[in-house]
């Protein structure tokens, strides 16, 4: 009965091969606290390594610029901050409210309607093909964007107008 006891240090004493010669013994001798440090840094890099490598070569991890002509569009943004402070010096400031037909833009009072040519742009940061553009066409101070359009989420509005030469830039983030 003694005899089918097995002893707790017999395995470390027996000459097991486990890593191209060597033996647990010799193994569990040279694993000192210093060396599990290493290799849990070793593991751990190789472990960031690993999904930094997949993330960025993976398809559905697209990284688009936010435009396609990003340096041409950071040469006319002194045009945009003069067409957005020409916006913010208007007496009225241009309204965006969320209504059961859509979204619905209100112009400032004493523009003229028939003389204003520019769009409106909506753009979705999460998805690029949800992006969209309207002509400005304005029959009384309101555009409405219906609401078939607009899927829920955030989107970014950009309402740029020229009226009598002088441009006008109004931007405003909102959640629908």
């Amino acid at each position: 009965m003694l005899e089918s006891v097995v002893d707790k240090h017999s395995i470390a004493n027996k000459q097991i091969p486990v890593f191209i010669g060597m033996t647990i013994k010799k193994l569990i001798m040279k694993i000192n606290w210093g060396t599990a440090i290493v290799i849990a840094f070793v593991v751990f890099i190789s472990f960031i390594l690993f999904f930094v490598v997949r993330m960025s070569m993976d398809d559905r991890a697209n990284h688009d610029l936010v435009t396609e002509e990003y340096y041409r569009a950071e040469l006319g943004y002194q045009k945009e901050i003069d067409a957005e402070t020409n916006a913010r010096n208007l007496p009225e400031q241009v309204k965006i409210k969320k209504t059961p037909e859509g979204l619905l833009i209100v112009f400032p009072k004493g523009i003229d309607n028939e003389n204003i040519e520019g769009n409106v742009s909506l753009y979705r940061p999460s998805n690029k093909h949800l992006d969209f553009d309207l002509p400005l066409s304005l029959s009384n101070s309101h555009l409405l964007i219906p609401d078939k359009r607009l899927l829920d989420g955030r989107w970014d509005i950009k309402i740029s107008w020229k009226r009598q030469g002088k441009e006008y830039l109004y931007k405003e983030s909102l959640t629908y």
